[in-house]
């Protein structure tokens, strides 16, 4: 427990404070997560929601913390890129590049495209 007080030393700093606040409201309003300051995982989770953001604030807010705190910056440049997962197994990335529609689709391609099929009966 003394260990994790120390190295959250810089917490007791109110302009640091203030932007961790700052942070975890952002974090709360976008993705509807409550963080809590007593967090094993705090400044790791910080970071994994402010790089997944799409609001330039709580960007911009996540780098004046990491320039203030440099004890931040070293953290998460040590993690690897987690893999994607679903149901328990990874997904492979697919290095192929994306196939735009040749102009050369057949008739039945069109119509196998158009065909709906709704419980087990086509359907126009």
């Amino acid at each position: 427990m003394t260990s994790m007080a120390s190295e959250r030393s810089w917490l007791l700093d109110p302009g640091l404070l203030k932007l961790v606040h700052q942070c975890r409201r952002l974090i709360r309003s976008e993705f509807g997560v409550k963080l809590h300051l007593t967090e094993e995982h705090l400044e790791q989770q910080l970071a994994e929601y402010a790089s997944k953001t799409r609001s330039s604030h709580l960007t911009r807010t996540w780098e004046a913390l990491q320039e203030k705190v440099p004890q931040l910056c070293v953290a998460r440049e040590g993690e690897d890129v987690p893999k994607r997962m679903y149901r328990g197994q990874e997904i492979a990335e697919d290095s192929r590049p994306a196939v735009g529609a040749s102009s050369e689709d057949t008739e039945a391609d069109q119509a196998r495209k158009k065909k709906v099929i709704y419980r087990g009966q086509v359907i126009g």
